[in-house]
């Protein structure tokens, strides 16, 4: 096979397996009222089925560069997609709440390596001046997964069973072990240094706490447990700093935050995207549970949404470069908030076409800030401090995904309980969700804006997807 086929080869593999994490991550949502009433729990508790697989994939992406060359990439890429096939079966076949919620545990450990064993195997094939547009060529699968798991899952659900939304990774995985097997050259592994169990426990145990904090799975004494649970979150967090100190190669360097605007990203990405994550979850929740949608009527509404935010990407760098990251990112940030909080508004008698508009800007300006975010956080950074600055953002993206499901869920099913209206819990939902995004304006307003031009760390970022 010829060097052009060989990385074409590759590209494809990799791009299979952005497609089928995002498809993955989008298509569940418009599926959970049936499979809660199939499992015969509340739509409102089906929050642990989201937060288990962001958090599993929190907790070991950092594990993921380092197995890959522990062991290689090829054979690394493999298991990750096996396991995370076999963990579909393991969904598929669930009869209880607990056993859906420890098989996407299982999709998490497979989902946690794809995304990034995939690109650290396009950066080692691929020359650096053509790394942007292979990461670009790949992610259009990440783009597509968001756009048709919504609707589709709402056609499984609605034709077949909600059975098919996990299915549906088993040919594409099949389709992938094979490739991976025929195309992916043969690499042994390297001598890594060791991993960092003792600070990989520690940060671990601090986003495990933060979660549970938010959603205590006790209804007893709940205040004094989310107390304790947050305590211990930051207890875990400060310990890290004293033994990063002392460690030569932590897990995370300490040095990282000496860049401001990484510090400032990081904290802005997390208030931020609690917000936007918590919308995904709602909104098919608040279609099919209060407006009376079907699972394929309320797939098909979160369209608007994923198109727009494919379109928008092609603005960010001329925004950016026109306006600077820091004013672009504090009028946009102000948008996603105020979109979210709009969402808290729509009723039975809201027109359809003004909950497209509202979707429709969410979408974009959501898709924008996402990549901007990116960009900002990590173009600071030097060459040696980049992957591991890049391990900990990631981990911060998916501990705030679980966050905004946690805290949106909560909220809706609190106020239910105090109040009965089940309506009123998801304003207030939406407007406490929203109302953190747009406080997450006053943080990014701390970026210290470089001279250098922007056009692209922007495209890259915006490359790279989520």
């Amino acid at each position: 096979m010829s060097k052009d086929s060989s990385h074409t080869a590759l590209l494809w593999i990799v791009a299979a397996g952005f497609f089928m994490q995002a498809l993955d991550t989008t298509i569940v949502n418009t599926a959970l009222p049936s499979i809660a009433h199939s499992l015969g729990v509340r739509p409102l508790e089906m929050q642990p089925v989201i937060v288990a697989y962001t958090l599993t994939m929190a907790m070991l992406t950092p594990a993921s560069g380092w197995l890959a060359d522990r062991f290689g990439t090829r054979r690394v890429y493999f298991t990750a997609i096996l396991i995370f096939v076999l963990g579909s079966l393991c969904c598929a076949n669930a009869h209880s709440l607990g056993q859906l919620v420890v098989a996407r545990v299982l999709q998490g450990i497979g989902g946690s390596m794809l995304l990034p064993i995939g690109r650290l195997a396009v950066l080692r094939a691929v020359s650096g001046e053509a790394y942007v547009s292979a990461l670009a060529l790949i992610s259009v699968s990440g783009q597509v997964g968001p756009i048709v798991g919504p609707t589709l899952g709402g056609w499984f659900v609605q034709s077949f069973s909600w059975h098919w939304i996990f299915l549906i990774n088993v040919p594409i995985g099949a389709v992938g072990l094979f490739a991976v097997l025929r195309y992916l050259p043969r690499a042994t592994g390297v001598r890594a240094p060791a991993f960092d169990v003792a600070g990989g426990a520690l940060v671990s145990l601090c986003m495990i706490a933060f979660s549970l904090a938010v959603e205590v799975p006790v209804q007893s004494h709940r205040a004094a447990w989310s107390a304790g649970l947050f305590v211990l979150g930051l207890a875990s967090a400060l310990a890290y700093v004293p033994y990063a100190r002392r460690r030569q190669n932590p897990l995370f360097k300490l040095a990282l935050f000496r860049e401001p605007n990484f510090s400032v990203g990081l904290i802005g990405n997390l208030l931020c995207r609690i917000g936007s994550s918590a919308v995904p979850f709602l909104v098919p929740l608040l279609m099919q549970l209060e407006l009376g949608y079907t699972p394929l009527r309320s797939g098909i509404m979160m369209l608007p949404a994923a198109i727009a935010g494919a379109l928008a990407k092609r603005w960010i760098a001329p925004l950016i470069r026109r306006f600077g990251y820091d004013t672009f990112l504090l009028v946009n940030t102000l948008i996603v908030g105020a979109s979210i909080v709009a969402f808290a508004l729509i009723s039975h008698d809201t027109p359809v076409i003004v909950e497209i508009a509202v979707l429709a800007i969410f979408g974009a300006a959501n898709s924008m800030q996402f990549a901007a975010m990116n960009s900002v956080t990590l173009k600071g950074l030097s060459h040696e401090d980049a992957g591991s600055g890049n391990s900990l953002f990631s981990m911060v993206q998916m501990l705030a995904m679980g966050l905004g499901v946690s805290v949106g869920g909560a909220l809706v099913s609190v106020v239910a309980d105090q109040w009965g209206s089940v309506a009123l819990g998801f304003r207030v939902s939406f407007a406490v969700v929203g109302a953190i995004t747009l406080a997450s304006a006053l943080i990014f307003r701390r970026i210290e804006e470089t001279p250098a031009a922007v056009s692209t760390p922007v495209k890259a970022a915006a490359a790279g997807g989520r």
